[in-house]
């Protein structure tokens, strides 16, 4: 992360034919791919086949829906803990498929996913008001506060540029993700189950995308107006 008013972080740089890089590339990939397994095209084709072999539609979505379920266990496994988001997607997953196997309605089981994207946005919007907005935590959170990466992360907090950044940031987040939910439930309500199993999985991966593609954007900017300002607190002409 760069800091928006002064420049990048003062972290060393790591070769790209190093361990540490390596490592960092596998890292990525297995995340991709548990990520393509059990969150995206795993349980599309899961609900397809058990469709397809005779089961309801309620069935074969509940069912689909342990894939997602297994790559949250997997990742509790794993780090140890379980982290709040996690928590929010499994307590949806069994809420939906409790709903529509009482009911017998697709509807309940397809609107498990618009939950915790809702309320995760939510979070963030309303983690404007608190100390810290809800996307700087989880970055700190996943660098570790205690590390010396966190703490020089943690440190830049004192600058009001990078405060401003993370929570512009943060509210991005937060709205998009509130409008992706918005748009599943719209879905969900005018098309068929199999439509809005493909659409409810599919989805969060363009969001991301873009969001990814803002963030990349924003923060170049960012750290273009901080060199400026920096350059232009040093001039002699700002000096009284």
């Amino acid at each position: 992360m760069s800091d928006p008013e002064h420049g990048p972080d003062d972290v060393s740089s790591v070769h790209a034919d190093s361990p540490a890089a390596r490592s960092a590339a596998h890292s990525r990939i297995v995340a991709i791919g548990q990520i393509a397994l059990f969150d995206v095209g795993g349980p599309i084709i899961a609900y397809y086949l058990l469709k397809g072999s005779g089961l309801s539609t309620v069935a074969a979505l509940v069912a689909s829906g342990t894939l997602p379920a297994a790559g949250a266990g997997i990742a509790l496994a794993t780090k140890r803990r379980i982290d709040a988001l996690g928590a929010v997607v499994l307590v949806g997953i069994m809420v939906g498929a409790i709903a529509g196997l009482a009911t017998g309605s697709a509807h309940l089981v397809l609107l498990d996913g618009t939950v915790p994207t809702f309320v995760f946005g939510a979070a963030c919007v309303g983690s404007l008001w608190t100390a810290r907005p809800l996307i700087y935590r989880f970055a700190l959170e996943a660098m570790g506060p205690g590390s010396p990466k966190g703490r020089d992360f943690a440190g830049h907090w004192r600058y009001p540029g990078f405060r401003h950044a993370f929570r512009v940031i943060t509210a991005v987040r937060g709205l998009a993700f509130i409008a992706e939910a918005a748009v599943q439930v719209v879905i969900i309500e005018n098309a068929p189950a199999g439509v809005a199993k493909t659409t409810a999985n599919l989805m969060p991966v363009g969001f991301a995308a873009v969001l990814v593609a803002w963030n990349v954007a924003y923060g170049k900017r960012s750290q273009r107006r901080g060199e400026l300002a920096a350059r232009a607190a040093a001039s002699p002409d700002a000096r009284p």
